[in-house]
């Protein structure tokens, strides 16, 4: 495996473009079959309230213009964070606990469900960028923050130690349990960090995208009474949990006050969960995980 480069402009393969793209394709550059991808093994240790971290793992995902419009302009009304909160937070935090937790049949359906709504996340001639959601490349970003978000969680909340190699190796199922073929994964942490630098680097965030950006971390989506008495306190976790380079892009300074805050709240908060049993540590994930079981073994939508 070799170093992956900085998002480009590559053309989407023709089988991901299809009006209904074939969610067990892979290109012909990979050389690990789906059902190997599906059973690739976990090392994490995942810990709930690492959810916290969520905001400004999104706006590092959305902070790269295919990625952001692709969000902000999707046709799949279901899945727009600000219709549907709660059913949009239960997907994305679903994807986690299957790519984390799951076994092979859970990560194979959940990836066909996400599929079926990716196939409609596509630009069109008034996209000012152009974007697929079948696209590796971008499919390797949003893993890259997963797995950059998983690092912050387990410094904050775990322990320093639990950060390996092997735990590097084993975030590749975060970007695989969709259509990334393992070999796109950086071949090592520090393949990783110069793919993550270079790609950060030539990021430029419009104003349009930061905006919505702001207003997630702000939590607008959970209506005005929540984001007016809480929302200063979610954009504390959402720019705490930012690189400073993001913040940056983003045009948003963290205060000595905010970082106070932040600092204090998680001193708290880690105290805490060293004290819980690990499945009150895992919680929501193990839940979301089991909710995702019995829907497959009853028949409802996964997403």
């Amino acid at each position: 495996m070799r170093p992956v480069s900085p998002i480009g402009t590559d053309a989407v393969p023709a089988a991901f473009a299809a009006e209904r793209p074939d969610t067990e394709y892979l290109p012909p550059a990979a050389r690990m079959s789906r059902a190997d991808l599906d059973a690739l093994p976990q090392y994490t240790e995942m810990i709930g309230v690492g959810v916290l971290a969520g905001a400004a793992n999104v706006i590092m995902q959305l902070a790269v213009p295919a990625v952001g419009y692709g969000v902000y302009e999707s046709k799949v009304d279901s899945g727009n964070l600000f219709k549907h909160p709660i059913k949009r937070t239960r997907t994305t935090l679903s994807y986690l606990a299957v790519a984390a937790l799951g076994s092979p049949k859970d990560r194979k359906a959940y990836r066909k469900a996400v599929g079926k709504a990716h196939a409609k996340v596509r630009s069109d001639s008034n996209s000012p960028v152009e974007y697929n959601a079948f696209d590796p490349k971008l499919q390797l970003w949003v893993a890259a923050c997963l797995y950059k978000g998983t690092e912050d969680v387990l410094r904050t909340y775990g322990s320093e130690h639990l950060i390996t190699e092997d735990l590097y190796q084993s975030g590749a199922v975060l970007g695989t349990t969709l259509q990334m073929p393992r070999e796109m994964w950086p071949a090592t942490r520090a393949d990783f960090e110069d793919y993550w630098h270079d790609t950060v680097a030539g990021l430029e965030i419009d104003p349009v995208i930061r905006d919505h950006l702001m207003s997630i971390a702000r939590v607008e989506f959970a209506g005005p009474i929540v984001s007016k008495l809480l929302g200063w306190w979610f954009e504390i976790f959402a720019l705490g949990f930012l690189p400073p380079e993001f913040r940056a892009k983003m045009n948003a300074p963290f205060s000595r006050r905010q970082q106070r805050i932040f600092d204090g709240s998680n001193a708290v908060l880690r105290a805490i969960i060293k004290r819980l049993p690990g499945p009150l540590r895992t919680f929501p994930y193990n839940l979301l995980l089991a909710d995702v079981r019995w829907r497959i073994r009853t028949g409802r939508p996964l997403v």
